[in-house]
C-alpha cells in the first residue's frame, strides 16, 4: 500500500512538471513567432492562451486522478 501512495505522488509530480514544461515551450514559441511577425501578435497570443488552458485542464485532471488513488 505504501508503494501505491508513492506512485500516486510521483505521478502527480510528473504531471505538473510536464505541464509546466509544455506551457513554457508554448510561451517560447509564441514569443518567437510574435518577434517574426508583430502584426499577427493578437492571433498568436489568443492561440497560445487557448492551448495553455487546454494543457492546464488535462494536467489538473491527471493530478486529481493521481490524488484520488491515494
Amino acid at each position: 500500500m505504501e508503494f501505491a501512495k508513492l506512485a500516486a505522488a510521483i505521478g502527480a509530480a510528473l504531471c505538473v512538471f510536464a505541464a509546466a514544461w509544455g506551457i513554457g515551450k508554448i510561451g517560447k514559441s509564441a514569443m518567437e513567432a510574435i518577434a517574426r511577425q508583430p502584426e499577427s501578435a493578437g492571433n498568436i497570443r489568443t492561440s497560445m492562451i487557448i492551448v495553455a488552458a487546454l494543457i492546464e485542464g488535462v494536467s489538473l485532471f491527471a493530478v486529481v486522478v493521481c490524488l484520488m488513488a491515494l
